[in-house]
């Protein structure tokens, strides 16, 4: 699929994403007390699945809208090797690496119920985003249980890629605290 071609706005807000990040992850960072960049990696993160996610999609050769109003429902679990061969790495990879990033930023924010926060909304932003994919008719596309399960196994991964990352920095360093480095600073989110 030609992303300029099948999604022609999803360029340019990954890039209005970019900017706001840029702009609004400072004074975001300090509303909820962690680092400026962690604010905008998570701006940023969510602004990209937006743009892939919820903007029309153009299909050349098909009418626009084909799919619209109707949800496919048959795969709920992980791909089998099946899905793969049929659907090919086209569909169900990038599907899955659209929400890793998102899993890293969240898996940065130091353990809190915000943390908490930040994982149910990005847990419930799949279901979300394929309701409103089947429901909103401008956008002509359907919805995907499989897209649902996909993505939520991105999410997974970054979330649990970061955590062993942080967990080894920890061990390797000896830090008592998981999120302290030995000036006292936190190791990633902190102010």
């Amino acid at each position: 699929m030609n992303i300029i071609v099948s999604l022609p706005w999803a360029l340019p807000i990954a890039g209005a994403a970019m900017l706001l990040g840029l702009v609004a992850g400072p004074p975001l960072g300090r509303r909820l007390g962690i680092s400026p960049a962690l604010a905008m990696a998570l701006v940023i993160c969510t602004g990209f699945v937006l743009a892939a996610t919820l903007t029309p999609l153009v299909r050349p050769g098909e009418p626009n809208g084909s799919a619209v109003g109707r949800c496919d429902l048959s795969r709920i679990g992980l791909p089998s090797t099946e899905d793969i061969a049929r659907s090919g790495a086209t569909d169900i990879a990038p599907n899955i690496l659209l929400f890793v990033p998102l899993g890293l930023a969240i898996g940065l924010v130091p353990a809190s119920r915000q943390r908490l926060t930040f994982l149910i909304v990005a847990g419930a932003a799949p279901i979300l985003i394929e309701l409103t994919q089947l429901l909103v008719p401008a956008l002509a596309r359907g919805c995907e249980s499989a897209d649902v399960v996909d993505n939520l196994t991105g999410l997974a991964i970054g979330y649990a890629v970061i955590s062993v990352l942080v967990g080894l920095h920890v061990v390797v360093r000896g830090d008592p605290q998981q999120s302290a480095t030995d000036d006292g600073e936190p190791l990633v989110g902190g102010k």
